[in-house]
């Protein structure tokens, strides 16, 4: 079973050994997790160990760096769903699938009646029922609970809300969210499918010569000794440096989980083309602070402003992002849907874009759909129409643009 679960691993593109996987079975071998555990305390192990704790003896065992944690987390779900249900029948029904099926498949009549609150009447209202709300609820139109059209809760039906306890989204309206979530880095070793992109990028890729003279012309070189009868006539010419430099900002999580594989693929081609990148991350909309490791964005913050006075207005800014979101995101004071922001997305958007002025933005989403997303209308207008698709047309149209 092991030995499948480790071709299983290699198959997707984790550089994991035979060595490691050696480490894996000594450590089972050795009671490492289960009942010849050794704990502190005198604390007794338990009688045989879980899934949970296989999966941690596992990943530390078998993946050597935090880049690849993701990868490792899909390839052990696929290969290991379901085992631990199947193994002990005592195990109650997930509580998952029974909230999943209590969402609502509603008519457009009766989603049209459904009340749409404003921004303060929302977060007003949701104080409220926090306050008289005393137990579970399921359905209705009024309590936090799920399967319901209240503006409050999860797997329920209203066209702006406040999500709470639901895994991810599913309409894309809701304004807040009160369960924090686990985003993961794109990978920059991703192969790509294509040259395309690639071919695109380097068009923003400009060669000056800087410098003295102090590289070998070799192809001059041998044609001004072979003009001289076999003379040696040695010709330098300054060094050729690329002088492009790119910071590159990228949403992550939420929405954009649907255009991974797209944005990994310009991520990887960004990566092989600029000499001079620097990357940061941000969900939804920029405001007062990114991060560069998606683990630990609540750690390792880094401000926003730091990163405009760090960076000349030399550098090329990209945004890439589907720009889905409540509009109060980008236009309301405390709109993040992870923490309350004292300034609006819209202010640090165009501080960023005063600040660089050669700025593009980078949309995964179908060009068919803009006009269909409230938020990425007013992002285009923040970037004064700066926005492009992720296709070779729309890269091709950004990079010209940039190189202006």
């Amino acid at each position: 079973m092991l030995t499948d679960f480790f071709y299983t691993l290699r198959a997707a593109k984790l550089p994991v050994s035979v060595k490691e996987y050696l480490t894996l079975l000594e450590a089972l071998k050795a009671g490492v997790v289960g009942p010849n555990a050794t704990l502190p305390d005198g604390e007794e192990a338990s009688s045989a160990y879980t899934i949970d704790d296989f999966y941690y003896l596992s990943r530390a065992t078998l993946v050597k760096d935090e880049k690849h944690y993701d990868k490792f987390d899909r390839a052990f779900a696929a290969y290991f769903k379901g085992v631990e249900m199947v193994a002990d029948f005592s195990k109650e029904i997930p509580l998952e699938w029974l909230r999943k099926n209590l969402e609502l498949n509603l008519s457009p009549e009766e989603l049209a009646k459904i009340e749409k609150m404003g921004w303060d009447e929302l977060m007003e209202t949701l104080k409220k029922r926090l306050a008289e709300q005393k137990e579970r609820h399921e359905g209705g139109s009024k309590w936090i609970g799920t399967g319901g059209t209240s503006p409050f809760g999860a797997y329920g039906q209203n066209p702006q809300g406040i999500r709470i306890g639901q895994a991810g989204g599913r309409n894309r309206s809701a304004v807040k969210v009160w369960d924090q979530r686990a985003y993961r880095d794109y990978d920059d070793t991703q192969e790509l499918g294509t040259r395309n992109i690639k071919v695109a990028l380097r068009r923003l890729r400009k060669f000056a010569r800087e410098g003295h003279e102090e590289e070998l012309d070799l192809d001059e070189t041998i044609s001004k000794t072979a003009a001289n009868a076999g003379y040696l006539d040695i010709k330098m010419r300054p060094e050729r440096h690329n002088n492009v430099k790119v910071l590159l900002l990228m949403d992550v999580g939420g929405t954009m989980d649907e255009h991974i594989a797209r944005v990994e693929e310009l991520f990887s081609a960004a990566k092989t083309e600029f000499k001079h990148l620097e990357f940061y991350y941000f969900h939804n909309c920029v405001y007062d602070f990114m991060w560069k490791n998606n683990r630990r964005r609540f750690a390792e913050k880094f401000p926003t402003w730091d990163i405009i006075r760090k960076y000349n207005k030399d550098y090329k800014l990209i945004f890439v992002g589907d720009a889905t979101m409540s509009p109060y995101e980008i236009l309301q004071p405390g709109g993040s849907v992870e923490y309350n922001n004292e300034e609006p997305g819209v202010e640090w958007l165009q501080r960023l874009t005063k600040a660089f002025p050669k700025f593009a933005w980078i949309n995964p989403e179908p060009q068919g759909v803009w006009q269909y997303r409230q938020s990425i209308s007013v992002i285009q207008q923040i970037m004064s129409q700066r926005m492009f698709a992720l296709t070779l047309k729309g890269l091709e149209d950004a990079m010209r643009l940039l190189t202006k």
